[in-house]
């Protein structure tokens, strides 16, 4: 399943999102950017836990053909973070796609590096808070590659200003905003 793969990379989405498919062949897109900061802020879990909707990503091979993208998580009562993804296969309505996994916070990262897996303890993919809004109603996510980049909103539609935020914080960063494929609600 596609979906879970993505969930690799994001808790996303979320992870973007979300985040997001179920497992397939992983398939590398081109490098958005080729020299990935560290996160710029801590990550009060609590704040980051609940519902993800993932408005724009760089395409991945895992999430192909995915829209309606959200990610959910959730802290566990064994320190791990839970990870649920879904994406609607095709279009806005299309068929539904979910993924469950988990997440464990890497240590020394203040809760912004995650180590992420779908697949049991064998394939651990990082998932990194890149940053986010102070009040937690956005967030930018990645991985040290720069092969994967989501853009993540508590709102699924946010307004112009929020989405102008989010890109500029993207293009600062260092990402290649013409890699960013806009994702649909």
């Amino acid at each position: 399943m596609n979906l879970k793969r993505t969930s690799l990379v994001v808790l996303f989405a979320v992870g973007t999102a979300a985040p997001l498919s179920a497992c397939a062949t992983l398939q590398r897109g081109p490098v958005g950017n080729s020299a990935v900061p560290q996160p710029a802020k801590a990550v009060d879990l609590n704040r980051y836990a609940g519902l993800w909707y993932e408005i724009g990503r760089y395409e991945n091979g895992f999430e192909r053909g995915c829209e309606a993208v959200t990610a959910e998580y959730g802290l566990r009562d064994d320190g791990l973070v839970s990870v649920l993804n879904t994406c609607r296969q095709g279009a806005v309505d299309g068929p539904v796609k979910t993924a469950e996994g988990r997440a464990k916070v890497t240590p020394g990262s203040d809760n912004a590096k995650l180590k992420v897996s779908f697949f049991g303890p064998f394939y651990l993919g990082d998932y990194w808070v890149l940053d986010r809004a102070d009040d937690y109603s956005w967030s930018i996510v990645g991985e040290p590659s720069g092969r994967y980049l989501w853009l993540l909103s508590r709102n699924p539609q946010p307004d112009q200003a929020t989405r102008s935020a989010i890109m500029e914080r993207t293009k600062a960063l260092g990402y290649d905003l013409s890699l960013v494929r806009d994702v649909r609600h």
